[in-house]
């Protein structure tokens, strides 16, 4: 079962800061650095002005999803947001692709953090995906209120996946993790790595999975575990916390009632999906 109804109002909130040790950055610079992200990433790098900030992916040839990441124009060059565990690999495979470009590339060190509830702090900029998750910040010394796991229980109530935690092989496309939606591919930019197949499946309406959030009572179920209805797979869990995780769902196997390991649960339809697919 999908429940649609929007989330209820909790009143005004104060401003939360988590520093995020699950991300790492890395720093393109150079007289190639727009371009050469730009012939890479599903984003739009080349109108990317300093100050901006872009969610994006770096996808396999048959456009499956390899590094999900924000990219932030930075002081002439481009800083990546990527998952902490997966920048060796990113920066490696950044190398392979330089070949003559002009840019260098490089980690870099400073923090990332998230600020959500209320008005954002000087110097972080609104989350590309949703302004329901807040907003993220590079660097500085802002006082960290809130934990990591506090940030991840808000992204989950907003209803977004984190591909890096929630989806962490290489099986996922970009639109089974909603990226169409939530301003992670630009369609009009022209070729990227992966582009044929992205395009086809968005040009098709070829979509029968995504990630979903999914309510329930206690502790989440395990990692893996099947989404029932009836007798019929409608899904898999893909982790969470207590009364919500997140989850991929087939599309066409939603109406009626849910269930994992005999627990009842809801598939929770997020209202910045909704909006975006009336």
């Amino acid at each position: 079962m999908v429940d649609r109804r929007p989330a209820p109002y909790l009143g005004p909130m104060t401003t939360r800061i988590a520093r995020l040790d699950s991300r790492a950055l890395i720093r393109v610079s150079g007289p190639d650095a727009r371009p050469f992200l730009h012939n890479l990433l599903t984003q739009d790098v080349e109108t990317l002005a300093d100050g901006d900030l872009r969610f994006g992916a770096l996808l396999s040839p048959p456009g499956r999803l390899l590094f999900d990441l924000f990219i932030r124009g930075a002081d002439g060059a481009v800083l990546l947001d990527v998952a902490a565990d997966r920048r060796d690999a990113l920066l490696q495979r950044l190398g392979i692709y330089k070949l003559r470009a002009q840019v260098e590339v490089e980690a870099d060190d400073r923090p990332v953090f998230s600020a959500w509830g209320g008005p954002l702090p000087d110097g972080f900029v609104d989350d590309p995906r949703t302004k329901d998750l807040g907003g993220r910040g590079y660097g500085g010394t802002p006082v960290a209120d809130a934990t990591e796991a506090d940030y991840r229980a808000h992204r989950l109530s907003v209803g977004v996946p984190d591909p890096a935690a929630d989806a962490p092989s290489d099986t996922t496309y970009p639109i089974e993790a909603n990226f169409d939606l939530l301003n992670g591919i630009d369609f009009q930019k022209g070729c990227f790595v992966g582009q044929e197949t992205t395009s086809r499946m968005k040009r098709r309406g070829d979509i029968r999975k995504r990630m979903l959030p999914l309510a329930f009572e206690g502790p989440p179920p395990p990692v893996g575990a099947e989404i029932l209805n009836g007798d019929l797979r409608a899904g898999e869990v893909l982790g969470g916390i207590d009364g919500l995780a997140m989850a991929t769902v087939r599309l066409d196997r939603l109406d009626g009632a849910l269930t994992v390991d005999g627990r009842a649960v809801t598939v929770r339809r997020p209202g910045w999906m909704t909006d975006r697919t009336q």
